[in-house]
């Protein structure tokens, strides 16, 4: 790579329409879909070049890098079928001037509604009110979930009896199983004390907080 602020006439440089066609095949040959017609594609090269012209750094960069793909494919990069064009394309993955394209296409290709049409995505529902009502569960290509129903006995199963608990799940506030559950109990009395205003929080049911546990 050749620093423009080391040659400045570099700075020149300008994208010519020959670059902008080995753009185009760039484009379709590194994100290849059948179904696309060249109009994505075309404008996709556009946008690239268009933010390219905005930095004399990436303006050199992809001028440089179109202008070797030719070197590269021994001749004419555009002549060049899918797999070939891939495998010379592959070999130059890791360079900035590539680099600056796949993540310029990347975020505009799959933008364009033309692209969505194709590939069949409806666009953003979010000014429509959502997907559920505008076929959120019409895809065709999935089988049929299978569901099935619980039909058996409903039983309640306690997660956590509680301190001093039975073995039904029932929280027992009158007699408790230690000293240690007791201090709890009273705890619990005072916080669900039902004489109380309930944006007062918790406070003790027995005038003597020591009495309470508080």
């Amino acid at each position: 790579m050749t620093f423009p602020a080391k040659y400045p006439q570099l700075n020149d440089t300008q994208l010519t329409e020959r670059a902008r066609t080995v753009l185009i095949r760039v484009v379709r040959v590194a994100f290849p879909h059948s179904r696309l017609p060249d109009g994505p594609y075309e404008r996709t090269a556009d946008i690239i070049l268009k933010e390219a012209a905005a930095s004399n750094w990436f303006r050199v960069s992809l001028t440089q890098g179109l202008g070797s793909l030719d070197s590269l494919a021994g001749g004419d990069f555009c002549s060049l079928d899918d797999d070939r064009a891939y495998k010379v394309l592959k070999s130059i993955e890791g360079t900035d001037f590539f680099g600056f394209i796949r993540r310029t296409t990347v975020l505009n290709l799959y933008d364009d509604p033309a692209v969505w049409e194709a590939l069949g995505y409806e666009g953003p529902s979010f000014d429509q009110g959502g997907y559920i009502n505008r076929g959120f569960d019409d895809l065709d290509w999935l089988p049929e979930p299978r569901i099935t129903e619980y039909d058996g006995p409903e039983t309640f199963e306690p997660i956590w009896e509680g301190p001093g608990g039975a073995a039904n799940g029932n929280l027992s506030l009158a007699t408790p199983a230690s000293a240690a559950d007791g201090e709890i109990q009273g705890n619990l009395k005072a916080t669900l004390s039902t004489q109380q205003d309930p944006r007062e929080g918790a406070r003790p049911a027995d005038a003597n907080s020591a009495k309470a546990g508080v």
